[in-house]
């Protein structure tokens, strides 16, 4: 078995970019990322607070990138409004008798920038 020799990254240069956005808005996203060149991973999550699909997409990048990916972000990932029924919602408990839809900001992106100290490929 041969061990791998770690890369440790110079002066914290390579960033982890981890971002999560809904399934749709990651498709398009990931489709971009991969296009202009930068390595992607998408892993599928669940949102906690509407329950619906929802992607992490992990890409390290040089320091010098992040700027671009996050414009790659503002331009996919938009936020919106939707009404979703009330009972599906976490806050209200079982039996909650309420028939108005409530209107719920979803989509957009939440982006992570976080430094690598060290980089293994093997």
């Amino acid at each position: 078995m041969t061990e791998s020799k770690g890369t440790p990254a110079a002066d914290g240069q390579l960033k982890l970019v981890i971002i999560i956005s809904s399934d749709p808005d990651a498709d398009r996203l990931m489709k971009g990322l991969i296009e202009q060149g930068f390595p992607a991973t998408k892993v599928s999550s669940t949102g906690g607070f509407l329950r619906r699909g929802n992607a992490t997409i992990l890409s390290g990048v040089e320091a010098g990138e992040v700027d671009q990916v996050l414009a790659m972000v503002r331009s996919q990932c938009h936020a919106r409004s939707e009404y979703v029924p009330v009972q599906t919602l976490p806050f209200f408990g079982e039996g909650t008798m309420h028939s108005e839809p409530v209107e719920v900001r979803v989509g957009g992106a939440i982006v992570f920038v976080v430094n690598v100290e060290r980089f293994e490929k093997t």
